[in-house]
């Protein structure tokens, strides 16, 4: 079982390893993923360790810090060959990537600064063609940071233990440092296919102009970039449902299924294993045949739970309510079968006696628990009626509002170290990791959002777009002239990342209610986010929030053969031999790790002590976050 055993002295000073250190030369140490490393205002660190938790077939990341010093660094490479443990990590579950800056000429937040934000991830290797792309080398100016960003992908059947891996670091002259990964792999199997259905919009059009350089591109050149993004997307936990070329329409169902039948069947080359799109939104015009051709078809091949169709947009702005009624009446008429969205909020649905015609209802997260007239705390409790009725489910939505839309404008909740959950560059890692900790708290079952490659022709240099920076742009195009290659492939964003972990952390408060305590899961939750506009910058709370999830989880599985399990059940494993004369320790980024040497023994929680476990994480939280706000206190001060 996953424990934690330490005792308040011997874990300041395992802490103290990640404090920095002022120095003329380079210097290059271990980050988590929850902080954006900036190249105008990062304070070299000097922790030569990461820790990382994860269960099979889930992803965990760490970043590997670089900072030039007085003299800079020139033809930067970095390898990180595999983890190896029980088993072997290696090949395409293992990625490096190199950071890139968008240069953010206007805040997304007044208050906000400006100047270079880390956000493009150029791979080693992609992960949809296996090409070498242009990562490295890199140069690393004097007096500056960079960051590379770095994937580890547990696969289903690996063993769960403890597996090592070193990232090294090397540049011209002879630089060489080393950084080493710590991994425990706990025995628990995440789903490939998320809990949490997501619909985020792709238009195929933003690619055929960022790939094509042009409007116009046909079925045969956009059909393999659409399923490039839909396996990265997947990949991320995400699905891409606008994946219809609209015409001709009805497409020919034939080449629509050989195309997009792995994708809704599970069965696609994802390093997810059983990764399945969660929904498909019915493209074509608001004609009886068509619905009717579409629903049955999907009805056929048994992706029917899958699809949905809109029937407006925001009303009364987007749509208005005569259009959506006229939309849900047709819809019910001719293809009961399938699914109506629609974003609303439960005064508007009620006001337009738009309920009945409504599946999923979809509103701003502003408007579960928010600060404007009607919306005030949780309004969960007025969804109740609607999710009354069989079939009807709660999605959530994150937009522009949690910024303010129109240009100068600005949402007051966004205080120092509060405010809401944002998609945007220039906000915290916390900022897009916290809505889907926000979705479970209000009982959703859902994500949408709005647009993935809304700039994506101009991702690399501008998406300033409704008010914000990186407002309905998630991926950059990875077209062989930028990132080197031969294969048009979806390079993610930093944010994709970001969000990928808010899923995984679903997975683990889903799995915690199931296994019999879903008033932890919710305490947990709260206690981290208070309400929907005070999400904290703080990285480290959000890990320590994990952890705490997992241990949970591990305390209700454990020796339980009943407890409802998360994920499929995996290939029984030999047990991993412990070594002698370890015990569990704290690590310097709040992570645990099972089997490693402690900085002192014999005091502190044992594996059980839940409640003991719980403070000795939300202590080390605590600690880490000082240790960064001192940083970053420092980096302010510098000339």
């Amino acid at each position: 079982m996953l424990g934690i055993r330490q005792c308040g002295l011997g874990l300041l000073l395992s802490l103290s390893m990640a404090l920095p250190v002022f120095a003329a030369g380079p210097a290059v140490w271990g980050e988590g993923p929850m902080v954006k490393v900036r190249p105008d205002d990062t304070v070299p660190g000097s922790s030569t360790e990461v820790r990382l938790t994860a269960a099979r077939n889930e992803f965990a990341s760490f970043q590997v810090a670089l900072h030039g010093g007085e003299v800079g660094l020139r033809g930067v490479r970095a390898r990180l060959p595999a983890l190896e443990g029980p088993g072997v990590l290696t090949g395409p579950d293992v990625t490096l990537y190199r950071q890139t800056y968008l240069t953010v000429r206007q805040a997304s937040v007044p208050g906000l600064t400006a100047g270079r934000w880390p956000d493009g991830l150029v791979p080693d290797t992609d992960e949809v063609a296996r090409e070498t792309r242009n990562a490295f080398p890199f140069d690393v100016p004097a007096n500056e940071a960079r960051a590379l960003w770095v994937d580890v992908h547990v696969p289903q059947d690996a063993p769960p233990g403890d597996y090592v891996g070193t990232v090294t670091v090397e540049a011209d002259g002879g630089f060489q440092r080393q950084v080493t990964a710590r991994l425990t792999v706990v025995d628990a199997v995440m789903p490939g296919t998320s809990s949490l259905a997501t619909a985020f919009l792709l238009s195929p059009v933003q690619l055929c102009r960022a790939h094509m350089g042009r409007d116009d591109c046909s079925s045969d050149e956009l059909q393999p970039l659409l399923t490039r993004y839909q396996q990265l997307a997947l990949e991320h936990r995400l699905t891409l449902p606008s994946i219809f070329l609209r015409t001709p329409w009805p497409p020919p169902w034939g080449d629509f299924d050989a195309t997009w039948g792995p994708y809704l069947d599970g069965t696609a080359p994802t390093r997810l294993s059983g990764a399945r799109m969660t929904s498909l939104e019915y493209e074509g015009p608001l004609a009886a045949g068509d619905l009717l051709d579409f629903t049955e078809h999907l009805r056929q091949r048994g992706w029917l739970d899958q699809g949905f169709v809109q029937l407006g947009d925001e009303p009364p702005y987007g749509s208005t309510f005569e259009e959506v009624q006229a939309a849900g009446e047709l819809v019910r008429r001719v293809a009961p079968g399938l699914r109506t969205l629609l974003t609303t909020n439960s005064i508007q649905l009620k006001n337009n006696s738009l309920s009945p015609l409504v599946d999923v209802v979809v509103p701003l997260v502003n408007h579960l628990d928010g600060t404007e007239p009607g919306f005030v705390g949780d309004q969960g409790g007025t969804y109740t009626e609607f999710l009354s009725r069989p079939g009807t489910q709660l999605w959530t939505y994150q937009s522009c509002m949690s910024h303010g839309c129109a240009p100068g404008s600005r949402m007051p909740e966004n205080l120092p170290g509060a405010g809401w959950p944002s998609y945007m560059v220039d906000r915290s890692a916390a900022k897009a990791r916290a809505m889907e900790w926000l979705t479970f708290l209000h009982g959703g079952t859902g994500e949408l959002y709005y647009e993935t490659a809304g700039m994506l022709h101009t991702a690399w240099t501008d998406q300033y777009h409704f008010n914000g920076n990186g407002d309905g742009t998630l991926f950059y195009p990875g077209t062989p002239s930028v990132i080197g290659g031969r294969t048009h492939v979806p390079v993610a964003s930093l944010r994709l990342k970001l969000i990928r972990q808010g899923m995984q952390d679903y997975e683990w408060l889903k799995a915690v209610s199931d296994a019999g305590d879903p008033d932890f899961a919710r305490k947990v939750a709260r206690e981290l986010i208070p309400t929907a506009w005070q999400v904290p910058d703080d990285g480290a709370a959000f890990d320590a929030a994990r952890l705490r999830l997992i241990q949970r989880y591990q305390e209700l599985t454990s020796g339980n053969p009943s407890a409802p399990r998360m994920g499929p059940a995996p290939a029984p494993t030999p047990a991993p031999e412990p070594t002698p004369g370890l015990v569990e320790a704290p690590a310097p980024d709040g992570q645990m790790t099972p089997g490693t040497p402690a900085a002192v023994g014999g005091c502190g929680a044992g594996p059980g002590d839940s409640a003991a476990v719980a403070g000795g994480l939300l202590w080390a939280a605590w600690v880490l976050g000082s240790a960064r706000r001192m940083r970053r206190r420092r980096a302010s001060r510098r000339p």
